[in-house]
């Protein structure tokens, strides 16, 4: 996207290769378009994927499980061996906010990179305290790496938080969109293209869809999801 003195010039972003999905929403910003997509994360194709990870990196639940399963063994032992160095410090495999960087292994056709996001788990009485604060931290950290990976520049991920780990529906999707949004519409370029959240869960597509037709004026961006 480019700017032209104050005002904003927004360009057509090519839309990534997605698989079988449903557009639900896209808003586009100075910087990158935001997407909101139904259909199964692991089958579609992106310079990365997203995996909402435990802080063990297990990949034992939910979405997790599903990208593990499709990467296959050698992630798992990847993990494993990250967890293990960790443990040599007595530090978490991977503390909330944080993120860790693999290789796809069986999945390389489809994605450069598999980036696991440990983002606030609200089955946790001490993380649900202070869920508003961590989940902006988390995607504050995504974008860090992503920025400095340097060959990123179509990402599809979940919610994050969203599923198995808890958090508020309304809430979550009112606070996922300003903060992705923010990004991509802010001062400074995090060199994402596209950003495209993929769902299947219901009543957070529902709630997504409420919180975006009630606050649609007060988003960065302009909404382009009919020229899609």
């Amino acid at each position: 996207m480019k700017s032209n003195g104050s005002v904003n010039v927004y360009m057509k972003v090519r839309p990534p290769c997605l698989h079988m999905v449903e557009l639900y929403m896209a808003r586009t910003c100075r910087w990158g378009v935001l997407r909101v997509i139904g259909g199964d994360l692991h089958l579609q194709n992106a310079d990365a994927v997203i995996t909402p990870a435990n802080n063990r990196l297990s990949g034992r639940e939910g979405i997790d499980a599903l990208i593990h399963k499709a990467a296959g063994e050698e992630l798992r032992l990847r993990c494993r061996e990250i967890s293990a160095d960790q443990r040599q410090f007595n530090l978490p495999p991977c503390p909330v906010t944080t993120n860790v960087t693999t290789v796809p292994f069986g999945l390389s056709e489809r994605f450069k990179h598999i980036i696991h996001v440990v983002s606030p788990d609200c089955r946790r009485p001490n993380q649900d305290e202070l869920r508003r604060s961590l989940l902006p931290e988390t995607y504050a950290n995504l974008f860090e790496t992503l920025k400095n990976m340097g060959d990123v520049n179509d990402v599809i991920a979940p919610p994050l938080s969203m599923g198995i780990f808890a958090y508020p529906h309304r809430e979550g999707a009112r606070l996922t969109l300003e903060t992705i949004l923010g990004v991509l519409d802010g001062e400074d370029d995090p060199k994402i293209k596209n950003y495209t959240i993929i769902v299947k869960e219901r009543n957070f597509i529902k709630n997504m869809r409420t919180v975006y037709r009630e606050s649609e004026d007060q988003l960065p961006g302009i909404d382009t999801t009919d020229s899609e």
